[in-house]
Order: C-alpha cells, then structure tokens, then sequence
C-alpha cells in the first residue's frame, strides 16, 4: 500500500511568491493567441501613464483648437503679419486708375493714429522673392509703405494680410472689384476699363461676359453704363488724358458718337491737342459729337421710304429718347424748368411714378 503524502497549506509569503513568479511569467512571455502588433499595442497601452479626466479634456481642446487654426488658414480666414517686401503690388491689372492724394493722407493719418483696422488681401505666387500678390488693398498697401518710408518704425515693416484664393472668390477680377465697390466707389470709366482688360486677358471670352460677371448685382440700368464705358477705353482709352472725369452724361454721349461712326473724327480730333484740363479734353472733342448725335436716314433706291427709328440717346442738349420709345424733353418758360414727355406708353400711371420719384429726388437733395 503507498505511503500517503501529506499536504501542507501555503503560507501568506509563499503566495505572494507565486504571485509575483506568474507576473514575471505572463508579462514576459508573449501570448501565442496575439498577433505581434496587438502584443506591442498590449505593452504601449500598459507603459502610457493614466490621465486624468481633466488632463484628457485639455489635450482634446488642444487638438481641437490645432484643426481649427488649420482650416482657418487653408480657408483664408487667418490673418497673417506679411513683409512689404514679400508682395507684388501690381501683380494684378488695378481697376483703380486715380489714387485722390486728400484721400490717401486721410487714410494715412487714421492708420497711424489707430493702426491698420481692416486687413488686406493677397494670394500666392511661384516666386521666391514675392510670394505674394496683391489681391485688394491696393490704397491700404501704399499707405503702410509711405508710413515705414517716413518713419522707419518697425510696425510698418509688415502689413496684416488674409491669404486667398483668387479662384474660391470668383476669380481674381472679381474679388478686386467686389471690394473696390463696396469700399470706394469706382468710376464708370473704371468699371469699363477693367471689364476690357479681364476680357483681354483671357478671364472672359468677351467684354460682354465680364461686364455681366463682375458686376452681377448691379442693375441693368448701371451694367449698361459700364458696356458704354468701356467702349470708350476701347477705342479711345490711348488717347484720353482725363477719362475718369467724364460725366456721366458726357460719357453716354461719347459712347453712342463711337457707335454712330465717330472714332476716326474722335481720334483725329484728340491727336491735334494736348489738353491742360478734363474741360480743355471735352472740348475738343465736343463738336465732333454734336455731328454724330443726329444722323439723317439713309437713301434709299426704290421702295415706300421706312419711318427712321428716333436715335436712343441725348439728341442735343434737351432732347433724350430712351430706348422704350420714350422721349424726354426739358426747356424753360416764364415760370421755371418745364419737362415734356411723349412716346409709346407714356400714360398718367407713368407721369405719376415720374412725380413721385421726382420728390423723392428733391426731397432727399
């Protein structure tokens, strides 16, 4: 018969000997049922130190805040401290052709009295010595340069700056004339000229298209202008010296003198002269529009002879007829300015409309 072994419970130092051997044991020995990444994702888990929850609540923020900042750079939303140096002032055809002097020291004296409020726009360029080009901000840029010019002072060394992208603005033309309109009115001059150099330079198929295009919210009325405009920087625009000065009167006058015909007798007459004022350059040019501004029908062989359609525009000095068969007339009397109006559908609804804008327009003056 076999001797009975006799067995002896632990004692409290022999289990904490155990436990310690099958700790050493199954953290050094790799489990055969994991992978070897999930056994070396097992120990980096182990060895990260456990944050608290206020720790893990900042460094969340923290991530946050860092994607944030990122997609506020990437979207043009960031303002950024540039060089002066770093940007191309002209690295864009200006629509702004005139910088009124009393303009640009007001703007001066307010930057540096209060420093530069509103920032100004640039986008990148593939050059290293001018990674920028400016966008708009085109008075606020000359403003900073002429203040480090004058005084050197280091916070004019730079110029704060959002960083776009032209194309995400609806081009960069767009984006040009979108701020001038909003910020300092352009001249109908202006508007023409830019609407023709976007044309030519391949931003639109035709003048037609970026007049539409770039001044989109404006009314048809207004749009119309800008086409007459930018007829006369088309075929004159060489030869005028003051051409930000044409009235708005006198440029639709020059315009539809240019589509009676008038541009050879324009030229001709603008080469004889080098005017000293707007006034001088009107002048001569004046009596070659009077000859354009009416012209009589053409003969024509055989055939009931056709009723010649009123010329649209200013016939004389009293006479406008509109393109909706209206025709304005203003002489005077014994009593003051009288304005005559006939054509097709002229009615007492209309003449009414006509008084009531007509008070809205000496009330408000």
């Amino acid at each position: 018969m076999a001797k009975r072994r006799k067995i002896a419970a632990p004692s409290a130092d022999d289990l904490t000997r155990i436990e310690d051997e099958f700790r050493r044991e199954t953290l050094n020995t790799p489990n055969p049922a994991l992978a070897p990444i999930s056994q070396v994702s097992a120990e980096a888990a182990q060895a990260q130190p456990v944050l608290d929850a206020e720790t893990r609540a900042k460094q969340a923020q923290q991530e946050a805040d860092a994607t944030a900042l990122e997609d506020a750079k990437g979207q043009g939303r960031l303002i950024e401290n540039i060089p002066l140096d770093d940007i191309l002032a002209d690295a864009m055809v200006r629509d702004r052709t005139v910088i009124d002097p009393n303009d640009m020291s007001e703007l001066k004296a307010s930057i540096a009295a209060h420093g530069l409020r509103l920032p100004i726009e640039v986008f990148r360029r593939d050059d290293p010595e001018q990674p920028f080009g400016l966008l708009s901000g085109y008075r606020r840029l000359w403003a900073i340069r002429e203040l480090f010019g004058l005084t050197g002072a280091e916070k004019y060394k730079t110029i704060k700056s959002l960083v776009r992208d032209p194309e995400a603005l609806g081009g960069g033309f767009a984006a040009m004339v979108e701020e001038n309109e909003v910020r300092a009115s352009l001249s109908h001059y202006e508007r023409g000229r830019i609407a023709v150099v976007a044309a030519q330079q391949g931003a639109f198929p035709s003048t037609e298209k970026a007049v539409s295009s770039l001044f989109s919210v404006a009314s048809k009325a207004k749009r119309s202008k800008i086409r007459s405009f930018s007829l006369i920087f088309e075929e004159l625009g060489d030869l005028l010296e003051f051409p930000e000065s044409l009235k708005e009167r006198d440029g639709l006058r020059l315009s539809a003198a240019l589509r009676n015909g008038a541009e050879a007798d324009l030229r001709d007459a603008l080469a004889k002269v080098q005017p000293a004022s707007a006034e001088a350059e009107w002048a001569c040019m004046a009596s070659v529009i009077d000859a354009f501004e009416i012209t009589g029908a053409v003969e024509k062989k055989g055939g009931r002879p056709k009723k010649q359609a009123p010329q649209i525009g200013w016939a004389g000095q009293d006479t406008l007829h509109l393109s909706s068969g209206v025709t304005l007339q203003y002489g005077t009397d014994a009593q003051g300015y009288v304005i005559r109006l006939k054509g097709r559908g002229v009615d007492g609804a209309l003449v009414e409309r006509a008084m009531e804008h007509l008070r809205y327009l000496f009330e408000k003056g």
